[in-house]
């Protein structure tokens, strides 16, 4: 089984409480770290993101996909989520 915490998505800015800074999440591997230590709330959403994460490092789902149920999870909880562009 190939484990895959490194896939890139489409970056996402997200304020979380108490962190005192937006923390920009790039990959799978970021969003895992911060789902688990950093998280508000514990929602039907939170759980769907948890699982679409795992879903992601084990390869069944594509990282895009695993960044739309991220942002479910962040509406859920009241996390203004911001995309993040890359300078070219």
């Amino acid at each position: 089984m190939t484990r895959n915490t490194s896939s890139a998505f489409t970056p996402v800015g997200l304020p979380l409480r108490g962190q005192g800074a937006h923390k920009i999440v790039c990959t799978v591997g970021d969003a895992a770290h911060i789902l688990i230590k950093d998280w508000p709330g514990d929602g039907e959403e939170y759980v769907a993101a948890v699982k679409a994460c795992v879903d992601a490092i084990n390869g069944q789902i594509g990282p895009e996909q695993f960044r739309e149920a991220l942002l479910h999870a962040a509406d859920e909880a009241g996390i203004a989520a911001l995309t993040v562009a890359r300078r070219q």
